[in-house]
């Protein structure tokens, strides 16, 4: 699938939930692997902050990301109208310290940037697939968040706040095309009795009863509710018989729940990717969701830089033998540190090496600890580059290669007894003159065990 970006620019002004600020937030097209980024049009700088996980610096009822002295607020809503719509690059240009809160959901953003258009883009949309479980507990055990393998996106929450009004919720997705009418239009919540504290914490100074659900499952006199309707200039505010009060209808019996999902789903767009997997949260906020897609990232992370790796199967015939890698290079026991060969092309070759505790090195490197020196990794590697140097140059066991330059070499896990070594060796140039230079990667299961740049000179047998 291709990714996807917005036709045309859309504005939409409102009030941050937070700061009271008045806000206005333009979405505009951006191009391939550009990815969510903000830009503070009102700071002097115009400082771009990345939609990116590692930017978050606060979770206290909102989202925050910040770079440098510049912070956006209240970030989720807006990510989750982009994420549920298949809007993979976006530059969103806004001119105050937090995103608009419209009407407590994601719908205004969602209704705009549909309006605006949305339109398919040249390169191909890249996923972070879920291949194993990656789970989440909080220190208390009361919230857990999983990711896990499935075939597309599907995500269920769980909530329970042991409240007469707001007990046990479910809600799920396991389509993203029924996101706009089912996830979209569904509000944030708060309870009553929590008002009064967020503002003495200098919050909500943008709330209005008309974004957001106040549930109400404490008794309360009606000369609290007048108190509460003065404050928020209201004429006048009840409860209604389902303990939610009167200023709003819920759309959903489980609109809290589905309001939660909403948020994961901006949360954990900060991954940067759009996610292949089954999400499943019980009792999720702002925090876990976060401390989720930490892990999300890096397992991205690992993913990525192990997406080159060969795959092995002993089962299959190799394309080159022991002996017929003997016939190719000049080496022997006990420097002969292929096996055999199962991958050969013009640009890449994969090699062997199967580590016995017989290896002769093993003796003194090290008694009781036995650890394949990084030296002979290295050799292993260059041997195999060898063998790619045999085959582009044609006519193989009439020419040998010598290694004149190693760069950027890391040592990254270490080799023992037992261990199947995966040596890969690529071209980084067409060979010029006898020159050959390649990247090197020493694998051993899911881990790199070594990698630099090598380049040899390949030179004729006299």
């Amino acid at each position: 699938m291709k990714q996807r970006t917005l036709k045309e620019p859309v504005t939409l002004s409102g009030v941050g939930l937070h700061t009271g600020s008045v806000v206005n937030i333009t979405f505009k097209p951006a191009p391939e692997d550009h990815g969510y980024k903000f830009v503070r049009t009102d700071l002097e700088s115009q400082p771009v902050i990345h939609a990116d996980v590692n930017r978050v610096v606060s979770t206290d009822r909102n989202t925050c990301l910040q770079v440098g002295d510049a912070q956006v607020k209240t970030v989720e809503h807006a990510l989750s109208a982009l994420r549920g719509l298949g809007v993979d690059n976006a530059l969103i240009e806004i001119d105050g310290p937090e995103v608009p809160i419209m009407d407590g959901s994601a719908y205004p953003f969602v209704e705009a940037m549909v309006k605006a258009g949305i339109e398919e883009q040249e390169v191909d949309r890249e996923y972070f697939v879920v291949e194993e479980p990656i789970v989440y507990r909080s220190e208390d055990g009361s919230t857990e968040i999983m990711a896990l393998p499935s075939d597309g996106f599907e995500i269920t929450t769980m909530i329970d706040f042991n409240s007469p009004v707001l007990g046990q919720q479910y809600a799920s997705l396991n389509n993203l095309d029924d996101y706009a009418n089912e996830i979209a239009p569904c509000r944030t919540f708060v309870f009553l009795h929590e008002l009064e504290a967020l503002i003495d914490r200098d919050l909500i100074k943008g709330g209005d009863l008309e974004n957001a659900i106040v549930i109400v499952d404490r008794p309360v006199k009606q000369s609290t509710l007048n108190g509460l309707a003065t404050k928020l200039g209201k004429p006048n505010i009840e409860v209604a018989e389902e303990g939610i009060l009167n200023t709003l209808k819920l759309q959903f019996k489980n609109e809290p729940a589905r309001h939660k999902l909403l948020d994961i789903i901006g949360d954990t767009s900060l991954l940067g990717k759009p996610i292949k997997g089954r999400i499943i949260a019980t009792k999720p906020g702002h925090r876990a969701n976060i401390e989720f897609t930490k892990l999300l990232k890096k397992s991205y992370l690992e993913q990525r830089k192990l997406r080159g790796k060969p795959k092995y199967d002993p089962n299959e015939e190799p394309v080159m033998d022991n002996v017929t890698i003997a016939q190719w290079l000049p080496h022997r026991y006990p420097l002969l540190l292929v096996d055999k060969i199962i991958e050969l092309s013009k640009e890449v070759v994969v090699g062997v090496k199967s580590v016995t505790f017989n290896e002769y090195f093993f003796q003194g490197h090290f008694p009781g600890n036995p650890v394949m020196p990084g030296v002979l990794i290295i050799e292993a590697l260059a041997q195999t580059g060898g063998i790619l140097a045999m085959h582009n140059v044609g006519d193989p066991g009439h020419w040998d290669t010598y290694f004149i330059k190693i760069d950027n070499v890391k040592f990254k896990q270490m080799v023992q007894p037992g261990d199947t070594l995966l040596l890969k060796m690529e071209l980084m140039a067409p060979i010029r003159r006898g020159i050959c230079q390649m990247q090197a990667t020493a694998y051993v299961g899911n881990k790199i065990a070594a990698e630099g740049e090598l380049t040899a000179q390949i030179v004729k047998r006299s």
